[in-house]
């Protein structure tokens, strides 16, 4: 793919662009939530799927992330399912409905258990009629955030975790950093990259982008330009910005919308779906080439005109 294909930081056309993916939540969030079930799997048995790795420090935003991703996926874009005759479509089932109807409630994910691999093979059918927008499998992995600092200075991973980036399989990697931390997270996602490059992943060629996540702290829910995006990467992230812009790699911010904090836990009041749906689209057209929204051949755009 031509680096011009590939996401760079956000439309700025309009705020009008972050609105329509918004819900009020009441305050009768119940108390009694299901908490989320972790899977675990050493075992890579379906090579046939396009593997999407979290890095990212503790309480970075990583689980936030995947499960407003899914939920976009599957509220807006199309069918999000478990795959069949995977090891873990049991938990599968269970996650996922743990994470939408958590999501629903304003509740925010459980933090992820440390030395194990939340994994989640799932197979995506956009509702795009296009023959070229192409159901995928996808397998979601994300790891504790304690798990990433074991690699500083020359450290390494837990087993599960060198099971996945050892394995000749079709990675995608999403680095999470906060708005709040990253000026902290610069050194440990360098030393990342480094790890990556170790074990013969040319960084050139990967599939990867950079997620400033949090970005309500901030004080706003958009950026007001590509540039001061770009400027906020360059002064927090110094170090990572020369290996974003040097190998070509995207990079974006994200939000979940108004958070507010009672009694000491924090919950959604006001959620907004804009930059997972961005996200969300960057991931499917860096794995097939084709946008979710494609309109179709000259001759499908003919036939969806009839039928509609």
């Amino acid at each position: 793919m031509e680096n011009n294909d590939q996401l760079k930081p956000l439309s700025f056309e309009t705020e009008e662009a972050l609105k329509p993916l918004s819900f009020d939540f009441q305050n009768d969030i119940k108390e009694d939530f299901v908490p989320i079930a972790k899977t675990i799997s050493n075992d890579i048995r379906n090579k046939d799927s396009n593997f999407v790795f979290f890095f990212g420090t503790a309480e970075s935003g990583k689980s936030v992330i995947l499960s407003s991703m899914l939920y976009y996926l599957r509220s807006y874009a199309g069918v999000l399912r478990p795959k069949l005759g995977t090891p873990n479509s049991k938990e599968a089932n269970v996650l996922l409905s743990d994470f939408f109807e958590n999501i629903r409630q304003g509740v925010l994910p459980n933090r992820t258990t440390r030395d194990q691999v939340t994994r989640l093979d799932l197979v995506f059918e956009p509702n795009n009629r296009s023959k070229r927008v192409i159901p995928i499998d996808l397998t979601f992995l994300e790891t504790s955030g304690e798990n990433h600092n074991d690699i500083r200075r020359g450290g390494s991973y837990h087993s599960s975790i060198e099971t996945f980036l050892n394995a000749n399989i079709p990675l995608t990697f999403i680095i999470v950093t906060s708005y709040e931390t990253a000026y902290k997270d610069d050194s440990l996602i360098n030393e990342f990259l480094d790890e990556l490059e170790r074990k013969g992943k040319n960084l050139k060629s990967v599939n990867a982008i950079l997620v400033i996540s949090k970005w309500d702290k901030s004080g706003r829910m958009d950026v007001e330009s590509a540039e001061a995006l770009d400027a906020f990467i360059s002064e927090h992230l110094p170090m990572t910005s020369q290996r974003i812009d040097t190998y070509g790699l995207s990079k974006t911010y994200y939000t979940i919308g108004s958070i507010q904090n009672t009694t000491g836990s924090e919950k959604i009041d006001l959620l907004n779906l804009s930059t997972a749906e961005v996200l969300a689209k960057w991931l499917y057209r860096s794995i097939v080439g084709y946008d979710l929204d494609y309109e179709g051949t000259f001759w499908e755009r003919i036939k969806f005109s009839f039928t509609n």
